[in-house]
């Protein structure tokens, strides 16, 4: 037993105690972002390389965590790609799904090494926070960042 909780936390984001985010993202997340995290052209767009981006600033991490809950309706643009599909809301998922998700696709693909230094991993409690604050997709794409970090990906 041990071994097994001294494996935990060797590596990638610190673990939510039995939430494991790549289950998450098998269930809800890879049929549209797929396995590889790289969206599908002109619906989805992709995970990977581009999320950093918006975690590195206070803005964008509160945002991902809000369009897990919240889901996002209209147009994004993400590295010069247009992206027009609809993310569905995932707010029947637990606090813990939804941080452990998030910190799954921020270490996923090679994102890990895309983090600012001194990135903190996602906790239950920032999600609890941000659920107490209903909002429609529309309205989350209307709260899109769009500060430095962001900038450089469009």
């Amino acid at each position: 037993m041990l071994i097994a909780v001294g494996l935990m936390g060797c590596g990638g984001p610190a673990p939510t105690p039995g939430v494991s985010g790549a289950r998450v993202y098998a269930e809800s997340c890879s049929v549209c972002h797929g396995a590889d995290g790289e969206g599908t052209a002109d619906a989805v767009p992709p995970l990977a390389r581009h999320l950093p981006r918006l975690a590195q600033d206070p803005d964008g991490r509160a945002y991902l965590v809000r369009v897990l809950l919240w889901g996002v309706v209209g147009p994004v643009d993400v590295e010069g790609q247009a992206y027009d599909g609809v993310m569905a809301p995932f707010d029947h998922r637990s606090d813990a799904e939804l941080a452990a998700v998030l910190n799954h696709v921020l270490t996923a693909w090679g994102n890990d090494r895309r983090l600012a230094a001194g990135h903190r991993p996602v906790t239950a409690a920032e999600v609890a926070v941000a659920r107490r604050e209903p909002l429609s997709g529309r309205q989350m794409r209307e709260r899109r960042p769009r500060g430095p970090a962001e900038r450089g990906a469009d």
